[in-house]
């Protein structure tokens, strides 16, 4: 390969990144309009999908996990527990610790709001999209999830 078409392919990569992270920001910006989770803080919503992915913790394991000073932690813990969202329960193994979990109506809204994406996405595909461009779509989903696991 000459320089030229290693700058040209250096160019096409540099210019391919930017396009890929504003369309994902603006594609981000769309499910969280789809989603109506209400009017949390980013870190409240952070602290929501680590106890959803990870399971229950204690302040202090999500406030290393965001982080954070746990006393930063317990304040947002105190919204989400006020809104109804997290749980605590005494550790079993240390009664000093409370282990924090997502309540049975914070898990609905989740999967309401997730289940609102999907649905989004998938009116959007069908209605804007020529069975061709669904094909290309979905040749695109491997090369995607690629660059997700880089």
């Amino acid at each position: 390969m000459n320089e030229r078409q290693g700058d040209s392919d250096t160019a096409r990569a540099a210019a391919l990144a930017g396009e890929l992270r504003v369309l994902a920001g603006k594609l981000k910006r769309r499910f969280r309009e789809q989603a109506h989770l209400g009017d949390f803080t980013w870190s409240q919503m952070s602290v929501l999908s680590r106890l959803e992915q990870d399971g229950p913790a204690t302040v202090t394991t999500l406030a290393r996990a965001e982080g954070m000073r746990p006393q930063s932690m317990g304040a947002i813990v105190s919204v989400l527990e006020a809104a109804g969202l997290v749980a605590g329960a005494a550790d079993p193994n240390d009664g000093r610790q409370t282990i924090l979990s997502l309540t049975a109506a914070c898990r609905d809204r989740i999967e309401a709001a997730r289940a609102a994406r999907e649905d989004w996405l998938f009116r959007a595909i069908q209605t804007h999209l020529t069975p061709a461009e669904q094909d290309r779509l979905a040749d695109a989903i491997p090369l995607l999830e690629r660059l997700v696991e880089s």
